[in-house]
Formats: structure tokens, sequence, C-alpha cells
């Protein structure tokens, strides 16, 4: 993905009854790792981020959620974990794939890790750099 001015993710009209419309905002399949320009809203009461997060091998990435999000895999593999006291062994563990969906609560503890390399598509309910 090339880099993209602030400007141009703005939406073209403050009015936020009207749909937002970004042109070109996702160009590349080969998005940066995790953190990148994405669709956002700026409602101050429900703000709200979609794009894509790409997972490389490599060191895992332990992330406390302040927001609730959803993600769905789109391509390769992901290994999600979290602690749980009632799963066996104390951690809740899934090897994701193509097309399982996750919902992520407030508050939750996600450990992700990667084989091979991975592509999810995401939608938080949290700010502009609010991760």
């Amino acid at each position: 993905m090339g880099v993209l001015s602030k400007a141009k993710l703005s939406p073209a009209s403050s009015d936020m009854s009207t749909f937002q419309f970004y042109a070109n905002a996702q160009t590349e399949f080969q998005p940066p790792l995790i953190a990148n320009d994405n669709a956002q809203d700026h409602s101050p009461e429900t703000p709200i981020s979609a794009g894509f997060y790409r997972l490389a091998p490599g060191p895992e990435l332990v992330y406390t959620y302040t927001y609730d999000e959803m993600k769905i895999i789109v391509d390769g593999d992901f290994q999600i974990s979290q602690p749980d006291e009632k799963a066996e062994g104390g951690v809740k563990s899934v090897d994701a794939k193509r097309g399982d969906v996750f919902f992520f609560p407030k508050g939750a503890v996600i450990t992700f890790k990667t084989r091979e390399g991975g592509l999810a598509w995401y939608c938080g309910q949290r700010k502009r750099d609010g991760a």
C-alpha cells in the first residue's frame, strides 16, 4: 500500500448522515504490518475504524483491546489465544484460517502468531490512533 496523506482519508463532507468514500485507500494486496491508514469515522460518540491487518512470521503480538473489534480472516493462518481459566491448560486457543470470524471485547488480552503469514479485515470501535 502506498503512503496516503491524512487529507486524502478525510471525509469529503462533515455531514455524518451521508456515506464516506475513500478512493484507492487500499490499492495493494500487501498492506503494511499492523498499523496503516484505513477508513475511519471521527464521530466523538461512536468512532469506528476498519481496514486490513497483516501479520508476518516472527515474534508473537500480545494486544490488550481498549475497544470492541471484529476480525475476519481473509488469507493465511493465525494462531489466536488468550488466558482463560475455564479452558484446558488455562488458555483458549484457535488455529484460525480463511473465513473465520472473531469478536474481541474491550479488555481482552489476545496473543496473535502466524506460521506462514496472515491477512485479516478488522472493524473496531476506536478513535484514530486509538490502538
